[in-house]
Formats: C-alpha cells, structure tokens, sequence
C-alpha cells in the first residue's frame, strides 16, 4: 500500500532542463570552457556539487566548483523570478495526489531554487517535504534523495510511489525500493534499462492520478 508519493521537479513539474541548458552554456563560453554535446545529458540528476565539478574539471571552466554552481544557480533563478516554467497539468497533478497522500520532492537543484519555485508557483503547501540532492552524500542515480525524502516524510521506501522522468531519477527511485511511475522526459527520454524497471510508464500529467498511483504495484 502506498503511503506517501514522492515527485522529482526538473522536467516533470517545470520545464527547465532547457533552461539550465541555455545559461551553462553560456556561462561556460563567457568563462572560457568547452563545452561538449554530451554534457547536458551527462549533468541530468547530478547533485551542485557534482555538476559543479564537472563543469570546472571536464568542461574547463577556471573557477571554484562553489563559485561555478553559486553563480549559475544565481541566473537559474533570475529566470524563475521572472515566470516559474511550470509544466502543463503539474499543479492540477500535485493538488489531485495531495488529497490522498503526503507528498515529497526528490530533486537535484539547488535549495534556494526549490525553495524559490514552491513559493513563486504557490505549490509550496502542497509539499510536507522537499530535499536537493546536495543535502546528501550522492546525487542521482544514487538513491541518496529519495531515501532522505522517505525519511522525513515518515514512510517506509517500499511504500512510496516515485514520479519521474529522467533516466538517472528512475534509476535512484528504482534503487531506493521505491514503486516508479514515468513520465518520459521527451528531450532526453530514459534508457531501455531505466524503463524496464518502472512499475508504470505514463503519457502525461494528466494521466497522474489516484487511481494510477494506487496501482501501480
């Protein structure tokens, strides 16, 4: 029996995988890195930290790991300020799973940017519980965050329910024993291996219901 639902946010709630796409991007030109096709999708799930360093070590950019995510975030969030990208269908999903469960958020943005969106959208009551993944030791596939998000929110991680849409989410949710409902992300859809292992895929969030949720075991 399910007891609580857990939701990612990039790309499932909002749509900002582009947007964090377009300003690393440019901030890596204006910093004199190089960038490579692959690193958008390289960086998909991980935590600050971990793509942070990325950006410093393998994409070239001269710059404290700290400083690099600081500053990119800074302009993530400009952008939040100015019109939160959520997706279609995300409140009206979140308001139909908050009236039967508590609901958590297992995300690898920055906390100030969660913080940010949940208040700007007005979706922040709907949440008992929001964790980034750097708060925890690994960002996604690791299932560090999602079993932070079942620990806070009281439930065993056998009994909550995962909404994703990337395939280094799934494969966190998938780790932490969690039942995994899909959404496939249409940009960067998930792997053959990721989708094997969800209990559920889905077309979109108008098909997130109870119902759906309830069996997806």
């Amino acid at each position: 029996m399910i007891e609580a639902v857990i939701f990612d946010l990039d790309d499932l709630l909002i749509d900002s995988e582009q947007v964090w796409d377009d300003i690393r991007r440019e901030f890596v030109a204006e910093r004199g890195g190089r960038w490579r096709d692959s690193a958008q999708r390289d960086m998909m799930g991980m935590s600050s930290h971990e793509w942070s360093r990325y950006v410093h070590e393998v994409l070239g950019v001269d710059m404290p790991p700290e400083d690099i995510s600081r500053e990119v975030a800074g302009r993530v969030g400009a952008r939040y300020r100015h019109r939160v990208p959520l997706l279609p269908g995300a409140r009206e999903a979140v308001t139909r799973l908050a009236t039967r469960w508590p609901l958590g958020l297992a995300t690898s943005s920055n906390r100030e940017l969660i913080d940010l969106v949940l208040e700007v959208s007005g979706l922040a009551p709907s949440f008992r519980v929001s964790v980034s993944s750097e708060e925890v030791s690994r960002g996604k596939p690791a299932p560090d965050v999602y079993l932070e998000a079942a620990r806070r929110l009281g439930a065993p991680p056998g009994r909550c329910a995962a909404i994703e849409d990337s395939h280094n989410g799934i494969l966190a949710a998938v780790a932490a024993g969690m039942r995994v409902l899909a959404i496939p992300n249409r940009a960067f859809p998930p792997g053959e291996e990721a989708l094997a292992a969800v209990h559920r895929t889905l077309e979109s969030l108008d098909d997130l219901t109870v119902e759906a949720v309830g069996s997806s075991g």
